[in-house]
Formats: C-alpha cells, sequence, structure tokens
C-alpha cells in the first residue's frame, strides 16, 4: 500500500469511529454491513443493480421461494395447484400478511406484482410470453392461465436473482420502466426512510408484524426469522476502509471484500472469511449494440479476440483458488456447458490477430467510452485490462471514471455518447452463475429485438428462438448438450456479451455474527449477533 493511499485508511477509518461514536444506539442489537456500493434506487424491478435488489430482498417477500436445493417452496402461498391439462393454475395467500403500513396483502397486490415483473424483467417477460391470462379470483386466491403447458412454471416464479417481489398494487400499477419512490413492503425488515442519508448510511429495522414460515431457514426459502433489532448498511467505498472497519469491530459484515487483502483478514481471529454463494460469478463484458462501432457484428467479434481471460482473472481476483477461466455461455460446471463454437481467440497470439481483424472490420476510429467504476475493485480491475487491450489493438478508447451507483444510472441510455454526454460504449460487470447457467431466465444473454432486453441491447432472432423455443424442448442431457452446442456456436458469431472468466467471492464477518446462510443473495435474516 502507498503511503497517500495508508494515510487516507487511517484518517476515514478514524472518520467512521467518530461517526459510530457519535451516534446514539437505536436498538440493542445492530447488524452493521457494508454492501458493494452505495443505494440510489429503491425499486428492484426496475433495475438489475445487485444493492437495490439486495434492499428489496431485505423489505418485500416473494410468493415462492428456492430452497437450499433450489427446489421451488411456498413463501408467502399457502399453495398451489396445475389442472389436469396443465394450462391453469391456482394460488391461494397464506393468511396473516401485513404490508408495512398495517393494510392487508390481498391477491390483486399479488397478480398486479407478477404482471410488472412479467413486463420489466427477462426472466419474467419469457414467462409472460407463455401466459394467457392472470386473474383474481378472490381476496386471497389467484389464477394463471397459459398458452400451453408449461410445466417449469413454477421454477420461473422461484427464481433467486431477479425474482418476482410481490408489491402493493397501488406501487405495482406503477410503468415498469419508471422507478417506484416508495419502499413499503411486507417483509421482514421495514425500510426507515428518515434514516437514509444517500452515500453514508441505510436502515432496516425489525418488522414485528411479519409472521414467519414454520420450516427451517434454507437459501430465500423457510422461516426469515429476525433474531437481531436492525441492519445498518454502512456506505464504504474504499476497499481498504471497510476491511479495516471489519477487523476493528466498527461494522460487522462485509459483502465484497478487497481479494487483496483476504490472507489478513484470515489471520484476524475475530473474523470469518466464508464464501455463502459456491456456485459462483461470471464476469463480462458488455457492449452496447445499438450504436456505433459496437452495432457491426465484425467489430464486436474483434473483442473475442482481445480478450485474454487469464489477463482478467489475474487482475480482478488475485487469490488462484477462487477463480478460472472458462468460455462456456452457460456457465463452466452447469449442464449446459461446452466448448463447441469457440475460436482462435481463446488460443495464445489473439491479440494480433485482433489487430488484423479491426482493420477489416470497417470500424472508423469512432470513440470507444468504457464507462469505469472506481469503487468496485472487481469490476475497476476488470476495466483498465480492457481499456489498456483496446487501446493496443487500436480503439480510440475514452475512459470515463465513476461510482457504480453513476454508471447504474446510465447504463439505461441507449444514445451514442456523440448523441448524449451519458451514452456509452462498453460497461463491465458481473452476475451469479446460478442464475446465468439457465437460458431461459438468464438476463444476459437474452437478445430480443424489441429493444427492452437488458443493457445493451443485442438483437438476435435466431438466438432467441433457439433459447426460448428449442431449450424448452429439451427433454434429456444429450438433447440439451445438442441444444447448448448450436447455440453456442451462434453466440459467438452474435457476441451478444463477451465472458471473462469465472469467480468465487467470499464475504467477511466478524467472529459473533452467526446463522450465515448460503445461497445466491447476502440475507439478514436467522443471522445472531451475540
Amino acid at each position: 500500500m502507498t503511503q497517500s493511499r495508508r494515510l487516507k485508511a487511517v484518517l476515514a477509518t478514524a472518520v467512521l469511529l467518530a461517526v459510530a461514536a457519535a451516534t446514539p444506539a437505536l436498538a440493542q442489537k445492530t447488524i452493521k454491513y457494508v454492501p458493494d456500493a452505495d443505494l440510489r434506487v429503491l425499486d428492484p424491478i426496475f433495475t438489475t443493480a445487485g444493492t437495490t435488489l439486495n434492499h428489496g430482498v431485505l423489505i418485500y417477500d416473494f410468493l415462492i421461494a428456492p430452497d437450499g436445493k433450489n427446489a421451488p417452496q411456498p413463501q408467502m402461498l399457502e399453495s398451489w395447484n396445475a389442472s389436469a391439462d396443465g394450462l391453469t393454475y391456482t394460488f391461494k395467500l397464506r393468511p396473516g400478511q401485513k404490508w408495512h403500513d398495517g393494510t392487508r396483502v390481498t391477491a390483486a397486490d399479488a397478480v398486479k406484482s407478477l404482471d410488472r415483473w412479467g413486463a420489466k424483467v427477462p426472466s419474467g417477460r419469457d414467462t409472460y410470453g407463455r401466459i394467457a391470462e392472470t386473474k383474481v379470483t378472490g381476496p386471497d386466491t389467484f389464477e394463471i392461465k397459459l398458452k400451453k403447458p408449461f410445466p417449469r412454471l413454477i421454477n420461473f416464479l422461484a427464481e433467486p436473482i431477479n425474482p418476482p417481489f410481490i408489491m402493493r398494487e397501488v406501487d405495482a400499477k406503477t410503468d415498469p420502466n419508471t422507478a417506484i419512490t416508495s419502499a413499503v413492503g411486507s417483509g421482514p425488515f421495514k425500510f426507515v426512510r428518515e434514516e437514509w442519508i444517500p452515500g453514508s448510511r441505510v436502515l432496516y429495522a425489525k418488522n414485528p408484524d411479519y409472521v414467519p414460515r414454520t420450516e427451517k431457514a434454507e437459501h430465500m426459502a423457510g422461516g426469515k426469522v429476525v433474531k437481531v433489532d436492525q441492519v445498518e448498511w454502512v456506505i464504504l467505498p474504499d476497499p481498504m476502509v471497510a476491511a479495516n472497519a471489519v477487523m476493528t469491530g466498527e461494522v460487522d459484515y462485509l459483502e465484497n471484500p478487497l481479494i487483496d487483502m483476504l490472507a489478513t483478514l484470515k489471520k484476524n481471529p475475530n473474523v470469518v472469511v466464508t464464501v455463502v454463494n459456491p456456485l459462483g460469478y461470471q464476469m463480462i463484458m458488455r457492449p452496447n449494440h445499438l450504436v456505433p462501432p459496437f452495432d457491426n457484428p465484425k467489430v464486436r467479434q474483434v473483442l473475442l479476440y482481445a480478450v485474454d481471460q487469464q489477463a482478467y482473472l489475474e487482475a480482478a481476483v488475485g487469490d488462484p483458488s477462487l477463480r478460472k477461466p472458462c468460455w462456456a455461455i452457460l456457465i463452466c460446471g452447469g449442464p449446459y456447458e461446452t466448448a463447441t463454437g469457440l475460436g482462435d481467440w481463446t488460443k495464445p497470439g489473439a491479440l494480433e490477430k485482433a489487430k488484423q481483424m479491426l482493420k477489416e472490420s470497417g470500424y472508423e476510429g469512432e470513440r470507444v467510452v468504457v464507462m469505469h467504476p472506481t469503487d468496485q475493485t472487481v469490476i475497476g480491475a476488470m476495466t483498465m485490462v480492457t481499456a489498456n487491450r483496446l487501446k493496443e489493438v487500436g480503439f480510440n478508447v475514452d475512459l470515463q471514471s465513476t461510482d457504480w451507483s453513476s454508471l447504474i444510472s446510465r447504463r439505461p441510455i441507449k444514445e451514442s455518447p456523440e448523441q448524449n454526454r451519458g451514452g456509452w460504449n462498453i460497461f463491465h460487470t458481473w452476475g451469479f452463475a446460478g442464475s446465468l447457467m439457465e437460458p431461459l431466465s438468464s438476463s444476459f444473454i437474452a437478445s430480443p429485438c424489441d429493444g427492452k432486453n437488458w443493457f445493451g441491447w443485442p438483437c438476435d432472432e435466431e438466438l432467441e428462438k433457439i433459447r426460448l423455443v428449442d431449450f424448452e424442448g429439451v427433454s434429456s442431457p444429450e438433447q440439451g448438450k445438442q441444444v447448448a452446442d448450436r447455440y453456442q456456436t451462434r453466440f459467438y458469431q452474435s457476441v451478444p456479451l463477451v465472458p471473462l472468466g469465472q469467480f468465487t467471492q467470499p464475504v467477511v464477518h466478524r467472529k459473533n455474527i452467526t446463522g450465515v446462510l448460503t445461497g445466491t443473495r447476502i440475507v439478514m435474516w436467522n443471522l445472531e449477533k451475540k
């Protein structure tokens, strides 16, 4: 660490200590948690930002949730049933559920929430393409009518990454392309708006009216029993400051520790370094398909040859035990892993080929705006590797530093950087392998041509047909492998995104925090602070 950075960390930690000392204790037991970014958007349907989704998991609930084996289990529901022909599903809410404002949860809330999810979220849109009608049949009952049998409907309603958060009907009526600003859920925690200080802290209080299920808590399912009085999110963008804070006990839980600090953290007898999501994550580079130069598939293919996954993994994930190269679009270790369709870009010498391809692609020297979130260690490292390699290939790179929350606010901009100052050409992120290995629900790879898919907006009707039609008809592992081979071959011709490798990300918490659940998301129920 440089002297200036060491001084910065010491001063920032001192400020944190002073603030903590000056803040009166609002409850007997508070878990202080450092999220990976600041909370800017409150609507977990409007955005796929992980911070907002984690916020949603605390205050909202789900109709159906995956257990420890990813099997769907009733959560807000008492029961569901399918008709003999598989075309009609009936659902009944469990009794006693209230919104945080004290009003009763009804079937109308559930139906409007499902409809909004189905209009916005990629997995929801794929699901709703198979739905003929959703209908309220009583105060606590509703039904879904399908166009044709879809046995995996329940699995999709239990999707853990971008789930159908159930909101009040008045909120769910909001256009899905407009973010709601309220935060009234029915979940185990309440959002304390008056204590929210953007850029500093977010507070969640235990919901005394929440009635947990009686089953054991597993992943997102079972009894969401809250064993503390409140959870306070402490926003600490500097990863060194965050690591120091958890080691000194000023915070209890760190979501995204600096990989280079893991060895030091492991030596501290008062902290635990553990992996809560063993399936890990896929790192990606996402180009904007709507504007030059990456509206040209030949230029997108240059990106494949410009990428050396090992360079990205070494820069972003220092510990070799946490990383592995992987060009399988549907995740290494998943049921659809395949090497079919891979080209010479996976071999040494690809960078020279990239230079030649760029000259032949029709690229005219357009400025390539690469958004660089300086408060995200892993994503920031990926971004710097891309900027350097693209410059070496011959791209005119404009590296624009920002923070992750600002990047999220820029991602929806479709205009080019020449038309809109917020416009962009490339950003980087990572996603949960557990969701990305399922082609029907992966938001990263959805490539419809209506411009309503995930940021970057690739359009490839042939790719979508394989994803939505051919994968749905898979009935055996052998057939699945054949479809995956065709899908990946076409994918690398179209290049909706560029995979940069897979990794696992440990979390860090104080030793007196127990009850940590494994799964795709960090949850705050079941935790005890001793």
